[in-house]
């Protein structure tokens, strides 16, 4: 992340993404395969075993590949690249990424609990969750209750974030606000579903 003046001088925060280009490895079609979408690759890869040899048979050996939704899919045919001139300055977008990874996380990192007094001889019960339920009814832990256990590593999308700048030189695209995942995470980025609100 990174910080850009606007031409008021206001200091706004900004992620800088590469973004690009991406090529287009195979085109689905109604007819074919029952459905239409349009995948995309990205990122070059060291080596490929022989069907992703095969399956990206005359195009540049790619790492990531990912499948995508397209209106109109008659605009787009394979080897064709995408780059980041289809966002532009001010547009709203959504990006799509896995979250930063904590591993097994106690209930005060994870659901930010309280924890427990930190006097009267309670030594061991400072960041401890307390009581999971009732005793005799229900008799056990209802299902969704919060306690420790495996904390990030999941899907999430950031909705509207607006474009600040699209650079095509660098393939460079800044984003107002953060994105999901760790530095150099792969992430999805299309234009907003749900619009300004």
């Amino acid at each position: 992340m990174t910080q850009v003046f606007s031409e008021a001088g206001q200091a706004r925060p900004a992620t800088v993404i590469e973004a690009g280009p991406c090529v287009v490895t195979q085109v689905r079609t109604k007819e074919k395969d029952g459905y239409e979408a349009v995948q995309i690759g990205f990122g070059e890869a060291k080596r490929l075993n022989k069907p992703e040899r095969g399956h990206l048979k005359g195009l540049t050996p790619l790492r990531y590949l990912r499948e995508v939704e397209a209106e109109d899919i008659s605009q787009y045919e394979v080897g064709q690249q995408l780059d980041v001139t289809l966002f532009s300055e001010g547009e709203r977008v959504d990006v799509i990424g896995v979250s930063k990874g904590h591993g097994f996380a106690g209930v005060v990192k994870r659901h930010h609990f309280r924890g427990g007094p930190k006097t009267h001889g309670q030594s061991d019960r400072w960041r401890a969750p307390g009581s999971s339920g009732s005793g005799t009814t229900p008799g056990r832990v209802l299902k969704g209750t919060r306690r420790a256990g495996h904390m990030g590593h999941q899907r999430v999308t950031t909705q509207n974030l607006e474009v600040l700048q699209a650079d095509p030189e660098r393939n460079l695209l800044l984003l107002k606000g953060s994105v999901p995942g760790p530095k150099e995470g792969l992430l999805l980025i299309r234009k907003a579903i749900k619009g300004e609100f």
